[in-house]
């Protein structure tokens, strides 16, 4: 399990440990020459060591179970903990597999926003939520953290949908700095969960070292 990282970002983000196997994945995806085959590949299991790392940070408690030797085992099972994922459209659909696959039965919302021509912020077009959102904590999930408007304005509508802020989980596999200190400084409550914090955002506002548009690499759109 990862440990809060220690900056002004707060005690609400958590970084994957960095094993010889995660920065392997990101080495196979950040490289432009990666087929796609491959892309879709690694990413997803990126994507499992994300999620599992996600249900780390659930609340739960301590269980006791026998073995087939008779023994006693001390274990832990999750609170009575309800969960669901909201992916946040298109790139964030890429992550739906991996929850899916280490959830079973896990119902999915999904939100929609694009960047306002005329203003050039956010807005909001489509969501569909389960009707128990409230009760449930949230997988918010989008892959890629940049400058956190997207994901700010996901979390105004799960907010409206009454999900407590503390119940909010944005997962991602790529960081900026800059998106980390905007979603800390504006919704402090929400957990993050990372597999790499990058150098920071270029010019024209892409995460570098990066990994170019992953929406794009994913489906098969560049």
């Amino acid at each position: 399990m990862s440990a809060p990282v220690h900056h002004d970002f707060g005690e609400r983000l958590f970084l994957v440990r960095q094993t010889p196997q995660v920065v392997g994945l990101h080495t196979i995806i950040r490289n432009k020459d990666t087929s796609r085959e491959d892309f879709i590949f690694y990413s997803d299991r990126l994507n499992r060591l994300l999620i599992e790392e996600g249900l780390s940070h659930l609340p739960f408690i301590e269980k006791r179970v026998t073995t087939p030797t008779g023994d006693e085992y001390v274990g832990i099972e999750f609170n009575e903990t309800k969960l669901c994922g909201v992916s946040i459209v298109r790139a964030g659909e890429s992550m739906e597999v991996a929850l899916r696959e280490v959830c079973k039965a896990v119902r999915i919302g999904k939100i929609l926003i694009q960047r306002d021509e005329e203003t050039c912020l956010p807005k909001l077009y489509y969501a569909k939520l389960p009707k128990d959102i409230s009760t449930r904590f949230v997988f918010l999930l989008d892959p890629m953290l940049a400058t956190g408007g997207s994901a700010q304005k996901a979390i105004e509508v799960l907010k409206a949908s009454n999900v407590p802020e503390k119940n909010i989980f944005f997962l991602n596999l790529i960081a900026s700095p800059e998106g980390i200190k905007s979603m800390t400084e504006n919704f402090p409550e929400v957990t993050i969960v990372t597999t790499a914090i990058d150098t920071c955002l270029n010019e024209k506002k892409f995460i570098s070292p990066g990994i170019g548009d992953f929406g794009d690499r994913y489906f098969g759109t560049i």
